[in-house]
């Protein structure tokens, strides 16, 4: 089936809205992207045709309710090829995720032990290892990138030691849009006996994912990335290795057993799942799963990759503008400077004009000061953005860049 980019947007009813008199041209996607009405209408159902608690409910709501929530557990472990729906622990999101293998790792590090992160890493998954390490004792070393954005594997290959406990690495550069080649990279971690946590926010969302080919330990995603709801993500972990992970937070539901005196934890999922969880956000996640995997990925790519090709060469008649990140392989993310204009002023003009984009450094200060800029702007492509998007945003520079001379 051809790829339809017109039916694919009258699916997302904020995109017909207007901002400052114009029409909407959304391009902050790495941030968070739209709902389809799909996943829209999901969440209005379980909220006034079945909203109750799960498990334990000795009532049809809770049943109802139970068997929705567990269903969405399903179809998170199809859509990444996950083993066991076990191993799929529903989280707030990325951070959440990342901060539960972190968190357990602390406990098991100490003086002598490394973890390995790179320079284009999101805060999320530096501070998060940062704060392990100043725990344990264990030392963080950081992978330097080229100055197109691409990962020095040459330097990987010579930190990465015995001493290396854990590996943790984004899929795609949130920043930059740089694709890692995670797959080989995961490959000679193992091989040294590391464990490797993928940070899977920006790639998920942008072709297949499938966890037992990458070869990971785990693998953190968030929903609003992925057309679902905000406040809701998934930790994907090997069972084997999630069984005896330390528990991350305590109380209801994540129990076995409870004295007053001591408690033991229940199986996976629930050992790692303590409290009421976001049902409607999971029961939304699974529906924004359901609607993307009955598109065409390949086109999609194609889609995405076309926007980005379109971008860079409209980038070359703006005065003084440098693209920030030049990676071979990446995504529709397109950073970027201006000679003479602040980010954050281009982002403002651009939102007068109806152009929604993201300005500074993007939870990412340690590689700004890497690549020797204070921030960026960024505009950020997906599935329903058009040609016409794309010259609106150029259009829209124009007239800053006039407006900021």
């Amino acid at each position: 089936m051809a790829f339809d980019v017109n039916h694919i947007r009258e699916q997302f009813p904020i995109l017909k809205r207007e901002v400052s008199g114009n029409p909407l041209v959304y391009l902050d996607n790495a941030a968070t992207t739209q709902k389809p009405q799909a996943v829209i209408d999901a969440i209005v159902e379980f909220y006034t045709q079945c909203n109750s608690n799960v498990h334990r409910g000795a009532h049809q709501l809770s049943d109802e309710a139970t068997r929705r929530y567990e269903e969405a557990r399903e179809v998170v472990a199809g859509f990444i090829n996950a083993p066991a729906k076990e191993e799929v622990i529903w989280t707030s999101g990325t951070t959440e995720g990342i901060n539960i293998v972190a968190k357990g790792m602390a406990q098991q590090l100490q003086a002598g032990d490394e973890v390995l992160v790179t320079e284009m890493e999101h805060h999320a998954n530096l501070v998060t290892w940062q704060q392990a390490c100043k725990l344990s004792g264990a030392t963080l070393k950081v992978v330097p990138i080229h100055d197109t954005g691409e990962l020095n594997e040459q330097a990987f290959t010579e930190l990465l030691s015995e001493r290396t406990r854990i590996l943790s690495m984004p899929h795609v550069s949130n920043a930059l849009g740089t694709i890692n080649p995670i797959q080989s990279l995961t490959a000679q971690a193992k091989a040294k006996g590391a464990l490797v946590l993928i940070d899977g926010a920006q790639g998920v969302a942008h072709g297949d994912v499938d966890v037992q080919a990458i070869g990971c330990d785990f693998y953190a995603f968030s929903g609003h990335k992925l057309f679902g709801p905000t406040g809701i993500g998934v930790l994907w972990g090997r069972k084997e290795v999630l069984e005896t992970w330390p528990v991350w937070l305590t109380g209801g539901e994540m129990i076995e057993t409870v004295t007053y005196q001591d408690a033991t934890w229940g199986a996976l999922p629930n050992r790692l799942e303590a409290g009421t969880p976001n049902i409607a956000g999971a029961i939304g996640m699974a529906a924004a799963i359901k609607w993307f995997q009955a598109l065409d990925v390949d086109a999609v790519k194609a889609h995405e990759q076309a926007l980005l090709d379109y971008a860079l060469e409209l980038a070359k008649d703006i005065p003084g503008m440098r693209i920030v990140g030049n990676a071979p392989k990446k995504i529709g993310i397109l950073s970027f400077v201006i000679e003479g204009a602040h980010p954050a002023d281009i982002g403002f003009l651009l939102d007068r004009q109806g152009i929604a984009i993201r300005t500074g450094d993007h939870c990412a200060q340690p590689l700004m000061k890497r690549l020797g800029v204070p921030g960026t702007a960024r505009a950020s492509f997906s599935i329903y953005n058009t040609f016409e998007d794309v010259e609106a945003l150029f259009k829209g520079l124009k007239k800053a860049s006039m407006m900021l001379a």
